[in-house]
């Protein structure tokens, strides 16, 4: 793993809500607004994108947490800017602070949590058991 960031790094992923964004459980549409669970998708990959240019050709990152606060909707066809800040980097782990915003409204914060293994030891970690 190439240490080449440091706290205080940052990363901006950005993305229009789209339909298949909204809060629709087993078919059943609740809300018409970005839904916390296509935030967390988007919140692990604007902190993998540190990864992207931090593991070597044998590795890969791994999520070990998440953690949303959802303060404010964001409506089909706005752009939500997501912006990745290293917290701490400390061996092959690696934490982020996210934030959401919709132009200056706050739509989320939250953490992630990664870790930089082998990929052989990824494949032993998800072999299914026989």
């Amino acid at each position: 793993m190439k240490a080449i960031f440091k706290p205080g790094d940052k990363k901006i992923f950005t993305k229009v809500v789209g339909e298949a964004d909204i809060a629709a459980f087993h078919g059943v549409v609740l809300h018409e607004v970005c839904s916390t669970f296509s935030l967390a998708r988007d919140f692990e990959w604007s902190s993998r994108l540190f990864f992207i240019e931090m593991k070597d050709d044998d590795e890969e990152g791994v999520g070990t947490f998440l953690s949303i606060d959802h303060k404010s909707p964001a409506f089909v066809g706005e752009e939500i800017i997501f912006t990745a800040t290293i917290v701490k980097q400390e061996k092959n782990e690696l934490i982020c602070q996210i934030e959401a915003t919709v132009g200056k409204r706050l739509i989320a914060t939250g953490t992630t949590g990664q870790k930089m293994l082998k990929k052989d030891k990824l494949k032993q970690v998800f072999t299914k058991p026989t």
